[in-house]
């Protein structure tokens, strides 16, 4: 089990969580190396790709299991999460195989095997000098999404059209003045010539556009030869100007602003946690984290997420906390100030609603469904006990008489809560809540305990208690829990801060 009774120089890179390499035989070094390889591929694809993330985790994996083959085999840690995460996931299967869709529901299963990810990481990081190098692996790569999202807001995307007559085929269907129309049959647009190409080819079909306004991802379906006569390209679309789309919510790679938000809460405060730990913040890695630091919040502004906001403002409030003076603490809050009140003009400006305001419509709809939510969890033992099941709710909402008849966005319940309780059941719940104490208390105690420590594992334990921290408050009113992408990045953090938390010694089973 994971404690502080053993002391250890965390500096050694040679210390390794393993057996010793001098008795390998060579296909298990080369099997051992294949997996560290996999480890550092999903730490580099984690902020970016699902793909990727996913097909390294499973290479991974199955290597895990065939080094099991060779001699010696490897050792197994425990972790105080063990028996409490196991016993999530097998009632989240008994819940699949009694749901009233158990076709849907068992195959969910998959993303909810997605916990092995903290063992792939727990029980096959060699040494404490990898944990490290994968945790500053993380933040560069997450640095990269920075770049990218900056670069898409310079260049701009698709063709924001203004003046659009009534007379245009555009406005016909439905286009209308700060519309910007993104792709055509799949294809992005880059000026109004590539509209005019699209719906000027010889097909039957009606050309489709994808567009963006103001948080809504219209389709229109513009019959081709329906332009207007003209010399120019605008003139032929009945448009008066245009301009490249700028105004949409970073989304980073993943082209969900929400899933992109979350992923940045999370490694917002892993660099944090690094730079809080750094002993000497006046140096070339204390301005890098810095540096880092600001691209992510900006990032995060652009995504105009307030739970997201939220939960990063959550947990650097607790890494703070735990780690510099109260007369620190009071400047820091009072630089905060300006960077609050530009997030709060640019979210006004943006979507026209305060942090917390009763008007907006997915405050309203968010109401709706979590009492809609609530009933239905009530209306049955069996939903109590083993829920109705993952995914289940998209095949029978209607039945059930969820999301105001389809008059509001459907899916899920926008809380982790309410969502693992109606899919799974309360005693799953009770078991979720906790394993993530259970977690929780371990991150605490070893970030309270004076065992001497790296700079960056003390900041990978800060990190990681600051982003639970973080998920939880955000995970209040969204469902970032059943986000694949957002999960895999917090039980990657998960997997190092237990590598880092657990004794060199002492502690293995085999």
């Amino acid at each position: 089990m994971i404690g502080n009774e053993a002391a250890r120089d965390s500096g050694e890179a040679g210390n390794n969580l393993t057996e010793k390499d001098d008795v390998k035989s060579g296909a298990a070094k080369l099997v051992d190396a294949a997996i560290v390889g996999c480890l550092f591929v999903f730490v580099v694809f984690a902020p970016h790709s699902i793909a990727f993330t996913q097909g390294a985790w499973l290479l991974g994996t199955a290597l895990w299991l065939v080094r099991f083959l060779f001699r010696p085999r490897p050792r197994l840690f425990r972790t105080p999460v063990d028996y409490l995460l196991l016993g999530f996931f097998i009632l989240s299967g008994v819940s699949a195989f009694l749901s009233y869709e158990p076709t849907v529901s068992i195959g969910k299963l998959r993303a909810a095997s997605l916990f092995t990810i903290i063992y792939l990481f727990a029980e096959n990081v060699p040494s404490l000098r990898v944990a490290r190098l994968l945790a500053i692996t993380l933040i560069c790569s997450c640095v990269f999404s920075v770049f990218y999202t900056g670069g898409e807001r310079i260049i701009g995307r698709g063709v924001k059209v203004f003046g659009v007559s009534e007379q245009s085929p555009l406005y016909k269907v439905g286009v209308r003045d700060g519309d910007t129309l993104l792709t055509l049959d799949g294809t992005k647009l880059r000026d109004p010539q590539d509209l005019v190409d699209g719906l000027s080819r010889a097909e039957n079909q009606p050309a489709t556009i994808a567009g963006y306004r103001h948080e809504l991802l219209p389709t229109f379906k513009v019959p081709r030869g329906s332009l207007l006569s003209g010399s120019t390209a605008l003139e032929q679309l009945g448009v008066q100007s245009w301009s490249s789309g700028r105004d949409w919510r970073a989304s980073g790679l993943y082209g969900q602003f929400v899933t992109y938000a979350e992923v940045l809460q999370l490694v917002i405060a892993l660099a944090l946690g690094l730079f809080v730990s750094l002993p000497l913040k006046r140096s070339w890695a204390g301005i890098l984290l810095l540096v880092a630091l600001a691209g992510f919040s900006f990032a995060l502004l652009l995504t105009f997420t307030r739970a997201a906001w939220l939960g990063s403002f959550v947990s650097s409030l607790i890494v703070l906390i735990l780690t510099i003076r109260r007369r620190t603490m009071l400047v820091m809050g009072l630089l905060a100030i300006p960077v609050i009140l530009a997030g709060l003009f640019m979210l006004q400006q943006k979507r026209q609603v305060g942090f917390l305001d009763q008007k907006d419509d997915s405050t309203v709809w968010r109401t709706k469904v979590w009492r809609e939510g609530a009933r239905l969890l009530v209306s049955k033992p069996r939903h109590l006990l083993v829920g109705i099941g993952m995914d289940s709710i998209k095949k029978r909402w209607r039945q059930w008489g969820m999301f105001d008849g389809g008059r509001i966005p459907w899916g899920h319940m926008h809380s982790n809560l309410l969502q693992i309780a109606l899919e799974r059941g309360l005693p799953a719940l009770l078991l979720w809540l906790g394993f993530l104490f259970v977690y929780a208390r371990t991150l605490w105690r070893s970030v309270r305990s004076r065992t001497k420590r790296h700079w960056v594992e003390r900041g990978i334990l800060l990190g990681a208690l600051g982003g639970l921290a973080g998920f939880l408050s955000s995970g209040l009113v969204h469902y970032n829990w059943g986000d694949s992408e957002v999960v895999m990045v917090f039980y990657l953090v998960m997997g190092l801060a237990l590598v880092v938390a657990r004794p060199s010694e002492g502690s293995a089973s085999s």
